[in-house]
């Protein structure tokens, strides 16, 4: 307990650093780009003369120079302040309080899904190895690799919402039906199934290919051989020798691709027009809505953080040799 104690506490203070640059960095790369939130604001109003646009860079303190933006937001932000979002009139906390429920329930469940099945279909094809079940999962796995997750929402949504009219073709839930407790969750749920098979099914496949490489590579190690020299059944030396360590590089995955379905989730959330962070943020690109981008950009390090953070201590876990 001690030694997963002072794991954490290391990883958390390596953290900060990197937080730091990550915000650092993103408010001088937006700095670069043409235009600012004023300009935006000044296009959607169908123009204006140049003492109002004066008047909107002072209110939001866009007439003052990078560094002394940059220091401003470092101290509104060392209280907890993430400004105000310029597009929406309100706090950005509270405008990426509303869309955080819903990316995180989404994310939870594709990456959920992406684990479990790419788990069994990789502990299946290693069993299996070089026949007809091992051939199958995998090209199936090359196929889905290969697909755009994009594409492939839209392609779900002609045939299961268009075709078949089996599922919603978008949003979260839906809107004026008033419902609550159990109805509201399988409304939700059926909104859900579209995008996160969208997005889950390329990491799926990632996920079964590096299973079943590390199936077949614990299955030839010594232990291995002797516990089934030693008579022990091959489900107990499959569980409790080969899938223990099998998954350890599995778990380190998770924390890595976890950036990368987040990015995907942007793409995923405009196709299906779910209201989360991923169309919040794409929204405030094109709105060059400086401070609710750098909120989201906080809040998604914060998450890749925070789940790299819970996968160190798992991989700590299975393997008692890390973090000694």
């Amino acid at each position: 307990m001690m030694r997963l104690a002072a794991l954490a506490l290391r990883r958390l203070a390596q953290s900060l650093p990197v937080l730091a640059v990550i915000l650092v960095g993103l408010f001088l790369l937006l700095q670069l780009a043409p235009g600012d939130t004023v300009d935006a604001l000044m296009a959607q109003m169908g123009g204006g003369s140049a003492e109002d646009a004066a008047r909107l860079r002072e209110q939001y303190g866009l007439d003052a120079g990078v560094a002394v933006q940059l220091g401003r937001y470092l101290l509104r932000l060392a209280s907890f302040d993430l400004g105000q979002s310029a597009i929406y009139g309100k706090p950005v906390a509270s405008v990426i309080g509303e869309r955080l429920a819903v990316t995180a329930l989404f994310m939870s469940c594709a990456l959920a899904f992406a684990f479990a099945a790419g788990l069994v279909l990789g502990v299946l094809a290693a069993r299996r190895v070089n026949g007809w079940p091992d051939t199958l999962i995998s090209t199936l796995g090359l196929v889905f690799y290969a697909i755009p997750s994009f594409w492939l929402g839209l392609m779900l949504i002609v045939l299961f919402s268009v075709k078949l009219a089996w599922l919603p073709p978008g949003g979260f839930e839906t809107i004026g039906a008033g419902l609550t407790g159990l109805a509201r969750v399988a409304d939700i749920a059926t909104h859900l199934v579209l995008p996160v098979v969208s997005l889950a099914l390329i990491f799926l496949a990632i996920y079964l290919r590096l299973m079943r490489a590390s199936m077949l590579e614990v299955m030839s190690l010594d232990f291995v051989r002797t516990a089934r020299a030693k008579g022990l059944p091959e489900g107990k030396v499959l569980r409790r020798h080969v899938l223990r360590n099998a998954l350890l590089p599995m778990v380190t995955f998770v924390g890595l691709q976890f950036s990368t379905m987040l990015g995907g989730s942007v793409v995923i959330e405009s196709v299906f027009s779910l209201p989360g962070l991923g169309r919040l943020a794409f929204e405030s690109v094109v709105q060059r809505d400086l401070n609710t981008l750098l909120g989201i950009v906080l809040v998604s390090a914060l998450l890749v953080i925070l789940v790299n953070f819970v996968v160190d201590l798992l991989y700590a876990r299975l393997d008692p040799r890390i973090g000694a």
